[in-house]
């Protein structure tokens, strides 16, 4: 492998998604990530109905790029190879339950003295220690345990999930620096991720309003921000369009093109803080107009202005987009016949690869060779 991490050996000991996920984006920049599962293998190489071949797509979605070996780390063998490889070895991910982690020895308190430098990465829901440490954790739960769910959709419909595995995925990016910043730190060590904790920090500033000005989050139809105007999904003429005018002088520049400069004269529209007082208003006007033209439209009259507008796509379409082709962002892994999503994170004068996932144990007498007696 080439890349920013060429020369780094990661060891994954982990299961479905965030802790695939943060391997293979450390393999898609060059890591060499060693997935170590037991006999039967991640329950994600079942998950779904989708093969391409022999390959599970949702397994090989968060799987390219990494080297395969089985072991069992119950067993002395299993650990006697284990900690052969650990010796070898930069950094070790693992979201298993705290439990599970503790009782296989995949700490850095356990794992040090066969290597002190290495950097052990525990992606759990709660944390390695605490009164909910053994709590079982999905990214549904998290979700709603954090209130996003009470923030999603509209103000009338129960409460709403994100549409993807969000919390999973932005755990595993957390994971990944977690373990980069250790990695240029130079010194071995644990590294304690929690989902729970991933998901408050990303509320940022919508907790940052509870914490300093006692306002709860609401949600807004057609889901608008809570403090720019007009900032949300409108229906048009043949579609959906999201406009998000962020200052002044593009609402001023918007109503120039819309045929309405007396909303520049008019103080409930001319300023952020009098649309947000008008909210109600504004957005009753603005969805009348937006209705006059269809979403393309709308997008090709406003974005050579500097607004941002974009229709709302369906994923096909995205996938299919130029923009997507462009950003390389849609590959094909060497040797199958498998697409996936491209990594995002683009290194000049590295030319990406993407390998195929590994089979179940297929790399075994390569990487374990004389390791298990």
């Amino acid at each position: 492998m080439s890349g920013p991490l060429a020369g780094f050996r990661i060891l994954e000991v982990g299961h479905m998604l965030a802790g695939p996920y943060c391997g293979m984006l450390l393999a898609d920049l060059g890591a060499e990530v060693i997935k170590i599962e037991t006999g039967e293998g991640d329950i994600a190489r079942r998950m779904g109905p989708h093969y391409v071949g022999e390959h599970n797509v949702y397994f090989a979605s968060l799987n390219r790029n990494k080297l395969g070996v089985t072991l069992d780390l119950a067993s002395d063998a299993g650990r006697a190879a284990f900690h052969t490889l650990v010796a070898s070895a930069h950094g070790l991910i693992t979201n298993l339950r705290p439990r599970a982690i503790k009782k296989l020895g995949l700490t850095y308190a356990h794992l040090k003295a066969f290597n002190p430098r290495l950097v052990c990465v525990a992606l759990t829901g709660y944390g390695l220690e605490g009164p909910y440490a053994e709590r079982p954790a999905y990214d549904y739960v998290i979700q709603a345990m954090t209130g996003i769910m009470r923030m999603t959709g509209d103000p009338d419909a129960e409460p709403t999930k994100a549409g993807y595995s969000a919390v999973d995925n932005s755990a595993g990016i957390m994971a990944a620096l977690g373990l980069a910043a250790k990695l240029a730190e130079g010194k071995g060590g644990q590294v304690d991720v929690a989902m729970y904790d991933v998901m408050l920090s990303q509320l940022n500033y919508v907790a940052g309003a509870w914490l300093n000005a006692g306002e709860l989050p609401q949600r807004y139809a057609r889901s608008a921000h809570p403090f720019i105007v007009p900032a949300q999904v409108f229906p048009t003429r043949d579609g959906w369009l999201m406009l998000f005018i962020t200052h002044d002088d593009f609402w001023n520049s918007f109503c120039e093109e819309a045929g309405r400069q007396d909303w520049v004269r008019d103080a409930r529209f001319a300023t952020l803080d009098g649309r947000r007082e008008n909210r109600a208003l504004v957005i009753g006007e603005l969805t009348a107009l937006l209705k006059t033209d269809t979403a393309a439209n709308w997008v090709a009259r406003l974005v050579p202005r500097g607004i941002v507008a974009a229709a709302v796509d369906t994923l096909d379409n995205a996938l299919a987009s130029d923009l997507a082709q462009s950003r390389d962002m849609v590959v094909a892994l060497a040797g199958t016949e498998v697409r996936a999503v491209g990594n995002p994170i683009k290194t000049p004068g590295t030319e990406p690869a993407y390998g195929a996932p590994p089979r179940l144990g297929e790399h075994n007498a390569g990487i374990l060779g004389g390791c298990i007696k």
